[in-house]
């Protein structure tokens, strides 16, 4: 990529676009747009950002005729904790086949250079092989709860694969595990679990409650990378990697969501009990990704979780009013 080529990030405004943006501004990008729906953004300075749900082919077809990127970051998707993705099933995976299909067709039509899809974790099978290797998709059954989610990002990737095949676009794929980090969703009923979590601590410490309840029996392992550290690896992916293969973008380290509790009871201070409501639903037991190809592409992380954690609760203690 070039400084000044057109590049469109899909989701800027979302915790993995604006990263992305954020990268991408770092490195001395000047051409960059964003799309909004609804709301606009605050700060529009750094970055052209357009009015485009979508959703609509139209509206991303006018879109793509008129701006004409060079490069497509699909950071843009529906998303959302066990919850919210067990509920709004159906939403989760209209929204995000439209976002996709609309996104990948146009950039195939318009002839943009090179896109990348990102999916998800949750595209790997329910009782998988730890770790996760890019070759076990597609060889059991999904977790039910967040299924119709993991059909959609499945389907990105089979579609960026057919289009390379059919017409030789370079598309390519990448699986990011679970991320946390700046412009995190931190709504108790639609977030996931580490953003929620430091929301609950955060509260209970400043109203002194006795306890925190936290979902499920504590269990479930998972593993979490700052989107700071996704978006680098991206950018880097995006310069350095053409192949068909997807690949897994991971820390390559998992934990349990009980001592994750503890990882962040410490950092909040909070002095009260941790209460494991196991009538809720755990979700998949483990996911831990493989990252030997992310590594062999020459790409490593930097933020370790304790880190992590540490720079995101204080970011949320200094501007929780804004993010809550």
């Amino acid at each position: 990529m070039n400084k000044n080529d057109k590049i469109f990030v899909a989701g800027a405004t979302g915790m993995v676009g604006s990263a992305i943006v954020r990268a991408l501004l770092e490195d001395g990008f000047t051409n960059i747009f964003g799309n909004y729906h609804k709301r606009k953004p605050v700060d529009k300075s750094c970055i052209n950002f357009e009015q485009l749900d979508l959703t609509d082919q139209l509206m991303v077809e006018q879109f793509f005729s008129e701006i004409k990127p060079a490069y497509v970051f699909l950071a843009a998707a529906k998303v959302g904790g066990i919850q919210a993705n067990n509920v709004y099933r159906a939403q989760f995976i209209y929204e995000n086949l439209q976002i996709q299909n609309n996104i990948i067709h146009q950039s195939h039509r318009s002839k943009v250079r090179k896109l990348m899809f990102l999916g998800s974790s949750c595209i790997y099978p329910r009782n998988c092989p730890q770790p996760m290797k890019e070759e076990y998709l597609l060889t059991g059954e999904l977790e039910y709860t967040n299924e119709p989610y993991a059909i959609a990002k499945i389907a990105g990737i089979k579609m960026c694969e057919a289009y390379r095949d059919q017409y030789g676009d370079n598309f390519i794929s990448v699986m990011p595990t679970n991320l946390y980090g700046p412009n995190d969703n931190y709504d108790l009923e639609n977030s996931h679990v580490l953003p929620a979590l430091i929301r609950k601590f955060y509260e209970a410490r400043q109203n002194t409650l006795p306890f925190v309840e936290i979902w499920g029996s504590g269990n479930p392992k998972r593993e979490f990378m700052h989107v700071d550290d996704l978006a680098s690896a991206c950018l880097f992916l995006m310069n350095n990697y053409d192949k068909k293969e997807f690949i897994n973008i991971g820390w390559g380290e998992d934990v349990s969501i009980k001592d994750l509790a503890m990882k962040i009871k410490e950092v909040s201070g909070y002095e009260g009990e941790l209460k494991f409501d196991p009538t809720k639903p755990d979700g998949t037991p483990r996911k831990l990704m493989d990252t030997s190809r992310l590594k062999s592409a020459g790409y490593s992380p930097s933020i370790a979780l304790d880190e992590g954690l540490r720079m995101v609760y204080q970011e949320f203690e200094d501007n929780h009013a804004t993010l809550i």
